[in-house]
């Protein structure tokens, strides 16, 4: 009969078993179920960010959730609507004819050469102008197919349209003088003459000095360079990086003071009736307003202004320029240089006015005149 062995188990050794007991029963997850699992969240993660960057729809003109028609409005001929305002006299006793084109986050209502002109001035000259909502803001329509070249045919049609005959002025503050550069490529027949006030440039445009350029660009408050960079580069992020709260975006959607000048600062009592009709501006949606207005004006142009001729070679209209030298949203170093690019460009500079000086006493009697007599 075997005896029976008799052994002593350390406490040490008890342990010891029991770990490699519970290492032994502890769950593993198969690996074909971990690397669906990081799939499913992977996309995810993909879907939340799509949905990030998609903007919004637009809130249409006239449609049952959108903005009330109270402007008027001409039909295009692709079907989009184009609101407008008329100033000064009546067309058919104007013996000049002017489209005024508004600048980044306004309106029609913002036509300020039209606004502070003296009565005296209009009736003299026999003054008209026209001020249109550009596609996306006020009551136009807008046009996400919208290139460099379509924004001057509208203006054509515009012009078609209300019968101003066979030439009118163009006049455009701010990006709205960037829409001017495209009237003198695409539609130069059509004027009689030209204005650019205090102009947005493209840093993109290949015509620029590359070390001018970069200068100027750096000149920016951060957040703005980044802006731009996501509108060139990145288009499709406008949006997002627009509305997102992580970093700051840019300083002229928030209506940021730190970009303006002394002078600025003194005009913007002058800009408190804005806040009439403010709300128009945007009301179809940010997208559609904002932020298509800077991915038009900071994408790749299909021409360079530095490469324009003279469209009045034999000296039946003028084009000039003007422009602060203390304005704190377009460098004037850039001006300077596209007056040196084009001497044909009558280029007057401002000591001491900023990006506002359009609202400044007197100027726009001083702009009209100096177009219309060539004196200065």
């Amino acid at each position: 009969m075997a005896a029976g062995v008799n052994r002593k188990i350390s406490a040490a050794s008890a342990r010891a078993h029991t770990r490699r007991a519970k290492q032994n029963s502890s769950f593993k997850l198969p690996s074909g179920i971990f690397i669906t699992t990081l799939l499913v969240f992977f996309v995810g993660i993909l879907a939340w960010a799509y949905q990030a960057i998609q903007p919004p729809p637009p809130k249409a003109i006239g449609s049952p959730d959108g903005p009330y028609v109270t402007a008027t409005r001409i039909k295009l001929r692709d079907g989009r609507h184009l609101a407008y305002q008329e100033h000064g006299v009546q067309k058919d006793k104007a013996k000049h004819k002017f489209v005024y084109i508004h600048g980044f986050d306004s309106c029609r209502h913002d036509a300020v050469v039209a606004k502070t002109l003296y009565p005296e001035i209009i009736e003299d000259f026999g003054i008209y102008m026209v001020s249109f909502d550009r596609p996306g803001y006020g009551e136009s329509d807008p046009n996400l197919k919208q290139t460099v070249k379509s924004i001057a045919l509208d203006i054509e049609e515009l012009a078609d349209q209300l019968g101003l005959g066979s030439k009118v002025y163009v006049i455009g503050f701010s990006m709205g003088g960037e829409v001017v550069w495209s009237c003198l490529k695409y539609i130069p027949h059509r004027l009689a003459g030209a204005v650019l006030l205090a102009p947005v440039i493209n840093y993109w445009w290949p015509g620029f000095p590359g070390n001018l350029c970069k200068e100027a660009y750096y000149q920016q408050l951060p957040q703005d360079q980044w802006t731009l960079r996501v509108a060139h580069y990145a288009p499709w992020l406008t949006y997002w990086w627009n509305t997102q709260k992580f970093f700051p975006a840019s300083s002229v959607i928030s209506h940021s003071t730190e970009i303006l000048s002394p002078q600025d600062i003194e005009i913007l009592p002058k800009l408190s009736a804005r806040k009439d009709y403010a709300a128009q501006v945007r009301q179809q949606g940010e997208y559609v307003s904002l932020h298509h207005d800077i991915n038009f004006g900071f994408g790749t142009w299909d021409f360079d202004p530095m490469d324009l001729e003279n469209p009045f070679p034999n000296g039946e209209g003028s084009v000039h320029l003007w422009h602060g030298d203390e304005d704190g949203m377009v460098p004037v170093t850039l001006q300077r240089y596209v007056a040196q690019r084009l001497p044909w460009v009558h280029y007057h500079e401002l000591p001491g006015a900023g990006h506002l000086f359009p609202h400044a006493d007197g100027m726009s009697n001083t702009i009209i005149k100096t177009l219309l007599t060539g004196d200065k």
